[in-house]
């Protein structure tokens, strides 16, 4: 049985953003660029560079449009943008969360 991460291997672990993904999992292999997916979805170019560059998350709006063009589920690249987050602060919080003492129940 594997055993999880520990905090100090998590930290070390790369936390692709969801817009890399996008770009590595869908854009490349089907060898479209960022300016026809943008077309295709109803979005200016620049918004979903900077997605794919990690200077912008995947909301709401972006996630319908890409999940509708990729025929995946609604709140498919939300999750990924939510897990590169919850990630994220995990990793900045890892200290602090340890101090806390979960209430008796």
């Amino acid at each position: 049985m594997s055993k999880s991460p520990t905090t100090t291997e998590m930290d070390e672990l790369h936390n692709p953003h969801a817009g890399e993904l996008l770009a590595s999992e869908f854009l490349e292999p089907l060898a479209l660029a960022p300016s026809e997916l943008a077309s295709a979805i109803g979005v200016d170019v620049t918004r979903l560079l900077d997605v794919i560059e990690g200077r912008a998350r995947i909301d709401g709006e972006l996630d319908l449009r890409l999940a509708r063009y990729f025929r995946m589920s609604e709140g498919f690249f939300l999750r990924l943008q939510d897990q590169f987050e919850l990630r994220e602060a995990k990793r900045n919080l890892h200290d602090d969360l340890d101090r806390i003492v979960p209430r008796a129940a």
